[in-house]
Protein backbone atom coordinates (compact mmCIF):
# COMPACT_ATOMS: atom_id res chain seq x y z
CA UNK A 1 0.00 0.00 0.00
CA UNK A 2 1.71 3.45 -1.35
CA UNK A 3 1.37 5.70 1.88
CA UNK A 4 3.99 8.45 1.91
CA UNK A 5 3.82 11.11 5.01
CA UNK A 6 3.42 14.13 3.10
CA UNK A 7 2.99 17.88 4.54
CA UNK A 8 2.62 16.15 7.72
CA UNK A 9 -0.07 14.15 7.17
CA UNK A 10 0.00 10.47 5.58
CA UNK A 11 -1.74 9.88 2.28
CA UNK A 12 -2.49 7.37 -0.23
CA UNK A 13 -1.10 8.04 -3.81
CA UNK A 14 -0.72 5.85 -6.70
CA UNK A 15 1.15 6.59 -9.91
CA UNK A 16 1.42 4.65 -12.90
CA UNK A 17 2.60 5.21 -16.40
CA UNK A 18 6.23 5.47 -17.42
CA UNK A 19 5.84 8.03 -20.05
CA UNK A 20 4.67 11.53 -21.20
CA UNK A 21 3.67 14.25 -19.07
CA UNK A 22 2.99 14.12 -15.57
CA UNK A 23 -1.05 14.27 -15.20
CA UNK A 24 -2.43 14.73 -11.56
CA UNK A 25 -6.26 13.91 -10.56
CA UNK A 26 -7.40 15.80 -7.89
CA UNK A 27 -10.85 13.97 -6.79
CA UNK A 28 -13.72 15.79 -4.82
CA UNK A 29 -14.98 15.38 -1.65
CA UNK A 30 -16.99 12.12 -0.80
CA UNK A 31 -14.60 9.53 -2.92
CA UNK A 32 -11.23 8.53 -3.48
CA UNK A 33 -8.85 8.11 -5.68
CA UNK A 34 -11.45 5.37 -6.86
CA UNK A 35 -13.06 7.76 -8.45
CA UNK A 36 -10.60 7.94 -11.31
CA UNK A 37 -10.73 4.35 -12.19
CA UNK A 38 -12.65 4.49 -15.31
CA UNK A 39 -10.06 6.90 -16.59
CA UNK A 40 -6.88 6.28 -14.92
CA UNK A 41 -6.02 3.47 -16.59
CA UNK A 42 -6.26 4.89 -20.61
CA UNK A 43 -4.37 8.26 -19.02
CA UNK A 44 -1.60 6.14 -18.21
CA UNK A 45 -1.08 5.42 -21.79
CA UNK A 46 -0.19 8.45 -22.62
CA UNK A 47 0.50 10.49 -19.03
CA UNK A 48 2.81 9.78 -15.79
CA UNK A 49 -0.86 9.34 -13.13
CA UNK A 50 -0.88 10.30 -9.77
CA UNK A 51 -3.92 10.17 -8.10
CA UNK A 52 -4.43 9.77 -4.00
CA UNK A 53 -6.68 10.15 -1.31
CA UNK A 54 -7.04 13.64 -0.29
CA UNK A 55 -6.77 13.92 3.83
CA UNK A 56 -9.25 12.96 5.38
CA UNK A 57 -10.29 10.42 2.37
CA UNK A 58 -10.70 6.80 2.69
CA UNK A 59 -7.04 5.44 2.67
CA UNK A 60 -5.10 8.63 3.74
CA UNK A 61 -4.73 9.48 7.42
CA UNK A 62 -7.90 11.13 9.02
CA UNK A 63 -6.82 14.41 11.28
CA UNK A 64 -8.55 14.68 14.59
CA UNK A 65 -9.72 17.70 12.72
CA UNK A 66 -9.66 18.50 8.61
CA UNK A 67 -8.46 21.98 9.65
CA UNK A 68 -8.65 23.87 6.11
CA UNK A 69 -8.88 23.87 2.21
CA UNK A 70 -5.15 25.66 2.66
CA UNK A 71 -4.20 22.07 4.31
CA UNK A 72 -5.36 20.43 1.00
CA UNK A 73 -3.53 22.77 -1.66
CA UNK A 74 -0.35 22.45 0.52
CA UNK A 75 -0.84 18.61 0.30
CA UNK A 76 -1.40 18.99 -3.64
CA UNK A 77 2.27 21.30 -3.88
CA UNK A 78 3.81 18.70 -1.57
CA UNK A 79 2.87 15.76 -3.72
CA UNK A 80 4.09 17.64 -6.55
CA UNK A 81 7.61 18.28 -5.15
CA UNK A 82 8.28 14.86 -3.36
CA UNK A 83 7.69 13.37 -6.88
CA UNK A 84 9.32 15.80 -9.16
CA UNK A 85 6.19 16.13 -11.73
CA UNK A 86 6.27 19.94 -12.03
CA UNK A 87 5.58 21.15 -14.15
CA UNK A 88 2.29 19.05 -14.46
CA UNK A 89 -1.33 19.25 -16.17
CA UNK A 90 -3.32 18.91 -13.02
CA UNK A 91 -7.27 17.85 -13.20
CA UNK A 92 -9.16 18.80 -10.36
CA UNK A 93 -13.29 17.62 -10.32
CA UNK A 94 -15.59 18.91 -7.61
CA UNK A 95 -14.07 20.24 -4.62
CA UNK A 96 -11.03 19.30 -6.20
CA UNK A 97 -11.01 21.90 -8.82
CA UNK A 98 -11.41 24.45 -6.05
CA UNK A 99 -7.93 23.36 -4.22
CA UNK A 100 -6.39 22.93 -8.02
CA UNK A 101 -7.23 26.55 -8.82
CA UNK A 102 -6.04 28.01 -5.40
CA UNK A 103 -2.53 25.89 -6.17
CA UNK A 104 -2.61 27.76 -9.83
CA UNK A 105 -2.98 30.66 -7.88
CA UNK A 106 -0.64 29.55 -4.95
CA UNK A 107 2.35 28.24 -6.94
CA UNK A 108 1.62 28.67 -11.00
CA UNK A 109 5.26 27.16 -11.79
CA UNK A 110 3.51 24.27 -11.03
CA UNK A 111 1.21 23.47 -14.14
CA UNK A 112 2.01 22.72 -17.67
CA UNK A 113 -2.01 22.97 -18.15
CA UNK A 114 -4.96 23.32 -15.60
CA UNK A 115 -8.02 21.83 -16.30
CA UNK A 116 -11.19 21.74 -14.01
CA UNK A 117 -14.90 20.84 -13.88
CA UNK A 118 -17.42 22.11 -11.89
CA UNK A 119 -15.69 23.49 -8.65
CA UNK A 120 -18.32 24.13 -6.44
CA UNK A 121 -17.06 28.00 -5.27
CA UNK A 122 -20.56 29.52 -4.33
CA UNK A 123 -18.55 32.62 -2.58
CA UNK A 124 -17.91 33.60 -5.96
CA UNK A 125 -22.38 34.31 -6.64
CA UNK A 126 -22.85 36.19 -3.71
CA UNK A 127 -23.06 39.83 -5.71
CA UNK A 128 -24.37 38.27 -8.73
CA UNK A 129 -28.35 39.40 -8.61
CA UNK A 130 -29.02 36.87 -11.00
CA UNK A 131 -27.74 33.96 -9.76
CA UNK A 132 -29.53 34.54 -6.01
CA UNK A 133 -32.22 32.09 -7.25
CA UNK A 134 -29.73 28.97 -7.94
CA UNK A 135 -27.39 30.26 -5.02
CA UNK A 136 -30.71 29.63 -2.77
CA UNK A 137 -31.06 26.05 -3.87
CA UNK A 138 -27.31 25.38 -3.26
CA UNK A 139 -27.08 26.50 0.01
CA UNK A 140 -30.69 24.81 0.99
CA UNK A 141 -29.57 21.35 -0.41
CA UNK A 142 -26.28 21.67 1.15
CA UNK A 143 -27.74 22.79 4.48
CA UNK A 144 -29.89 19.91 4.52
CA UNK A 145 -27.30 17.56 4.15
CA UNK A 146 -25.23 19.13 7.11
CA UNK A 147 -28.12 18.81 9.28
CA UNK A 148 -28.02 14.96 8.48
CA UNK A 149 -24.67 14.98 9.54
CA UNK A 150 -25.35 16.44 12.35
CA UNK A 151 -28.04 14.10 13.51
CA UNK A 152 -25.26 11.53 12.92
CA UNK A 153 -27.75 10.38 10.15
CA UNK A 154 -24.56 9.67 7.25
CA UNK A 155 -26.24 7.23 4.73
CA UNK A 156 -29.16 9.06 4.45
CA UNK A 157 -27.16 12.87 4.31
CA UNK A 158 -24.87 10.67 1.39
CA UNK A 159 -27.87 9.94 -0.39
CA UNK A 160 -29.11 13.15 -0.72
CA UNK A 161 -25.98 14.84 -1.62
CA UNK A 162 -25.65 12.27 -4.74
CA UNK A 163 -29.10 12.45 -5.69
CA UNK A 164 -29.32 16.56 -5.12
CA UNK A 165 -26.15 17.88 -5.67
CA UNK A 166 -23.29 15.21 -6.62
CA UNK A 167 -24.45 12.80 -9.15
CA UNK A 168 -28.43 13.69 -10.06
CA UNK A 169 -31.39 12.06 -9.24
CA UNK A 170 -31.66 7.87 -9.51
CA UNK A 171 -28.26 7.60 -9.79
CA UNK A 172 -27.67 6.18 -6.10
CA UNK A 173 -29.13 3.21 -6.31
CA UNK A 174 -27.42 2.29 -9.41
CA UNK A 175 -23.67 3.24 -7.94
CA UNK A 176 -21.97 -0.26 -6.68
CA UNK A 177 -22.60 -1.18 -2.79
CA UNK A 178 -18.45 -0.48 -2.39
CA UNK A 179 -19.03 3.39 -3.59
CA UNK A 180 -21.53 4.01 -1.98
CA UNK A 181 -19.82 2.55 1.22
CA UNK A 182 -16.80 4.79 0.24
CA UNK A 183 -19.31 8.40 0.07
CA UNK A 184 -20.82 7.26 3.37
CA UNK A 185 -17.22 6.65 5.02
CA UNK A 186 -16.13 10.07 3.70
CA UNK A 187 -19.30 12.00 4.63
CA UNK A 188 -17.24 12.99 7.96
CA UNK A 189 -14.84 14.81 6.13
CA UNK A 190 -17.22 16.72 4.08
CA UNK A 191 -18.39 18.34 7.18
CA UNK A 192 -15.23 19.26 8.19
CA UNK A 193 -14.46 21.13 4.73
CA UNK A 194 -17.91 22.74 4.97
CA UNK A 195 -16.81 23.99 8.41
CA UNK A 196 -14.12 26.25 7.07
CA UNK A 197 -15.36 30.02 5.92
CA UNK A 198 -12.80 29.72 3.20
CA UNK A 199 -13.62 26.02 1.19
CA UNK A 200 -16.50 27.74 -1.30
CA UNK A 201 -14.18 30.87 -1.30
CA UNK A 202 -11.84 32.18 -3.77
CA UNK A 203 -10.14 35.64 -4.52
CA UNK A 204 -10.27 36.29 -8.14
CA UNK A 205 -7.68 38.53 -8.40
CA UNK A 206 -5.20 35.83 -7.36
CA UNK A 207 -5.46 34.35 -10.61
CA UNK A 208 -4.56 37.42 -12.51
CA UNK A 209 -1.13 36.22 -13.25
CA UNK A 210 -2.01 32.38 -14.22
CA UNK A 211 -1.01 31.99 -18.03
CA UNK A 212 -0.99 28.58 -18.30
CA UNK A 213 -3.21 27.33 -20.90
CA UNK A 214 -6.49 26.47 -18.87
CA UNK A 215 -9.57 24.16 -19.78
CA UNK A 216 -12.90 24.65 -17.85
CA UNK A 217 -15.67 21.99 -18.47
CA UNK A 218 -19.51 21.38 -17.19
CA UNK A 219 -21.96 18.85 -17.88
CA UNK A 220 -25.05 20.03 -19.80
CA UNK A 221 -27.37 18.29 -17.06
CA UNK A 222 -25.27 19.54 -14.08
CA UNK A 223 -27.03 21.64 -11.52
CA UNK A 224 -27.82 25.38 -12.73
CA UNK A 225 -25.51 27.18 -10.21
CA UNK A 226 -21.92 25.41 -11.59
CA UNK A 227 -22.38 27.15 -14.99
CA UNK A 228 -22.74 30.35 -12.82
CA UNK A 229 -19.66 30.04 -11.14
CA UNK A 230 -17.90 29.09 -14.39
CA UNK A 231 -18.81 32.63 -15.77
CA UNK A 232 -17.49 34.11 -12.43
CA UNK A 233 -14.26 32.04 -13.59
CA UNK A 234 -13.87 32.86 -17.07
CA UNK A 235 -13.44 36.64 -16.20
CA UNK A 236 -10.21 35.94 -14.02
CA UNK A 237 -8.84 33.47 -16.71
CA UNK A 238 -10.06 35.32 -20.03
CA UNK A 239 -7.72 32.81 -21.81
CA UNK A 240 -9.61 29.57 -20.34
CA UNK A 241 -10.75 27.24 -22.75
CA UNK A 242 -14.56 25.99 -22.67
CA UNK A 243 -16.06 22.52 -22.73
CA UNK A 244 -19.94 21.49 -22.35
CA UNK A 245 -19.80 17.43 -21.69
CA UNK A 246 -23.18 16.28 -23.39
CA UNK A 247 -25.50 14.19 -21.04
CA UNK A 248 -22.69 14.71 -18.22
CA UNK A 249 -23.36 16.37 -14.72
CA UNK A 250 -21.08 16.85 -11.78
CA UNK A 251 -19.00 13.76 -12.38
CA UNK A 252 -18.61 13.25 -15.79
CA UNK A 253 -15.19 11.23 -15.54
CA UNK A 254 -17.37 8.62 -13.38
CA UNK A 255 -20.56 8.79 -15.76
CA UNK A 256 -19.13 9.79 -19.07
CA UNK A 257 -15.59 8.11 -18.90
CA UNK A 258 -14.92 7.96 -22.59
CA UNK A 259 -15.91 11.83 -23.38
CA UNK A 260 -13.52 12.61 -20.63
CA UNK A 261 -10.48 10.86 -21.43
CA UNK A 262 -11.27 12.38 -25.25
CA UNK A 263 -11.65 15.82 -23.68
CA UNK A 264 -8.33 16.41 -21.40
CA UNK A 265 -6.19 13.74 -23.54
CA UNK A 266 -6.70 15.71 -26.55
CA UNK A 267 -5.89 19.43 -24.67
CA UNK A 268 -3.11 18.55 -22.79
CA UNK A 269 -1.50 16.70 -25.87
CA UNK A 270 -1.20 20.06 -27.51
CA UNK A 271 0.26 21.14 -24.84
Amino acid sequence: MPVSTINGVNLYWELTGNQGDPLVLVHGSWGDHHNWGKVATEFEKKFRVLIYDRRGHSQSERPPRHETVDKDIDDLIALIEYFKLSPAHIAGNSYGAGIVLKAAAKRPELFKSMIIHEPPLFGLLKDNPEAQGALQIANERLNVVFELIKAGKMEQATEEFMEKIGMGPGTWDKLPEIAQKTFIYNAPTWYDEMLDPDSLQLDLSTLSAFRKPTLMSIGSVSPPFFPLVIDKLKSAIPHAQFRIIEGAGHVPHMSHPDDYIKMVSEFCLMR
